[in-house]
């Protein structure tokens, strides 16, 4: 039997308290509307805006995470991803200033071939290890826009 991965767990953990918080905050609004006082029915309209914004940026977040699994899982079939050679910590997390040295191959590899969106997935798993996600999530997307238009 296999063992779900702790970010499963916590990914049906906070859908399942998100799900409960929907419930209860289109209660509240539902009782604000029906009210029908101007101020109330404005506080229940922005009650229900707010949950409805959230679940599609979830929603969007969930597909970026299932794009960019879906191309490393192709990558690791085809068998071009780089082996994970790189120390780690005890907590798992990669020691940095490795992860930085070795960062400059994969840099080396977009500016090489810009258009392939296997370098720019490469490049996405060296800034994560390099623990900087905000760059390595814009990476990943541009190996998501690329792999789209390939695929067209």
């Amino acid at each position: 039997m296999s063992r779900w991965p702790n970010a499963k767990i916590a990914v049906i953990l906070i859908t399942l308290l998100a799900a409960l918080y929907l419930v209860v905050v289109f209660q509240m609004a539902w009782g604000f509307i029906v009210s029908g006082a101007p101020i109330a029915i404005a506080m229940g309209v922005v009650l229900l805006l707010f949950p409805v914004l959230g679940v599609i940026v979830v929603i969007r977040d969930l597909q970026f995470t299932q794009r960019g699994n879906a191309i490393l899982e192709r990558m690791a079939a085809a068998d071009e991803l780089p082996e994970d050679t790189l120390p780690k910590r005890p907590s798992g997390r990669y020691v940095r200033e490795d992860a930085d040295a070795d960062f400059e191959q994969w840099k080396r590899g977009v500016e090489e071939a810009p258009d392939d969106y296997r370098s720019w997935a490469r490049l996405a798993l060296a800034y994560r290890a390099s623990g900087d996600t905000p760059r390595a999530r814009k990476a990943m997307r541009t190996a998501i826009d690329l792999d789209r238009g390939a695929r067209r």
